[in-house]
């Protein structure tokens, strides 16, 4: 009795030659990784200072985390998969290079902290192919959040946001029975005079919204779309919000005019940030409860 042994296909060979995605092979991405955060570390510095001193990017020290703890939540859909390293990240690699070293030159800043996260994509690229380009490009995706915005696009955004804000906080009073009379961004009183500057803009809430509703979505809802309609709404309520929070500072003054100052004027901030991010969860059981409707009428 013979037994027949059925030759293996050309691409099941292929596979089989392919090394697997393990402890061994995952050594370069460590000297890889390392060198890179070398050849970064003035950008990066500097990036940190920025999130110890901006308010408005406090949430930068969170995103790196929280990105990595997504990549590390997928990777078993990289272990024991076929390594196929790509040498268009490689390129992508040396764009950055170039990229961050005009951005110093012309000292852009925007330039040069991007240019981190295109290296960082380029050599997820190099040294794990397509396939593990697309296990992580969620959580390399939020890197972006990390990054300020560049200073043209922050002042083109936040004077309008400043008008809006006033103006709402302004027609607001008046219907309160509360005398004001609104210059611009400035809210006259007849306890003090409120202007609504940058960091009232509702920029800083607005970002750190946006990116708690991408991670939000991704944890509790599965469904890829959800996290675009997340997203559509965040914008809006974060607006709504920041005029809210004007409109509470200007009731606030007519009863003291120093609780629109220091520590309650802090504290009104995270209390009308908290309620937003309870505006959108409760957003998110809205969408989610019409749109299984819909599946069922179907």
């Amino acid at each position: 009795m013979s037994l027949a042994v059925k030759p293996a296909f050309p691409a099941e060979q292929q596979r089989a030659a392919e090394p697997l995605v393990t402890a061994s092979t995952l050594a370069p991405v460590f000297w890889f990784g390392t060198l890179l955060i070398l050849c970064y570390f003035p950008i990066l510095r500097m990036l940190i200072a920025q999130w110890q001193n901006d308010e408005d990017m406090g949430h930068g020290f969170f995103v790196p985390v929280i990105a990595g703890y997504i990549a590390w939540q997928r990777r078993d859909q990289l272990i024991g998969r076929a390594f196929r390293p790509s040498y268009v990240g490689l390129a992508v690699v040396l764009y950055a290079a170039l990229q961050g070293y005009i951005g110093a030159l012309g000292a852009e800043l925007f330039l040069s902290r991007t240019a981190f996260v295109e290296a960082v994509v380029g050599t997820v690229l190099f040294l794990g192919g397509w396939h593990a380009l697309r296990v992580l490009a969620f959580p390399l995706a939020l890197l972006v959040f990390m990054i300020p915005i560049p200073a043209v696009v922050y002042n083109q955004i936040t004077f309008p946001l400043q008008l809006f804000a006033s103006h709402v906080a302004g027609w607001t009073l008046d219907t309160l029975g509360i005398p004001v009379l609104r210059e611009g961004n400035v809210l006259e009183l007849a306890s003090q005079k409120l202007s609504v500057v940058e960091a009232c803009s509702g920029i800083r809430s607005l970002l750190s919204l946006t990116f708690l509703s991408l991670v939000y979505a991704y944890f509790f809802d599965a469904r890829p779309w959800m996290r675009w309609a997340l997203l559509a709404v965040t914008i809006p309520i974060a607006i709504a919000a920041n005029a809210l929070r004007v409109t509470i500072t200007g009731v606030m003054s007519e009863i003291n005019p120093e609780l629109a100052h220091g520590f309650m004027h802090t504290a009104q901030g995270w209390v009308i940030f908290m309620l937003a991010l309870m505006i959108l969860v409760f957003t998110h059981q809205f969408i989610s409860r019409v749109a299984g409707m819909v599946e069922r009428g179907k």
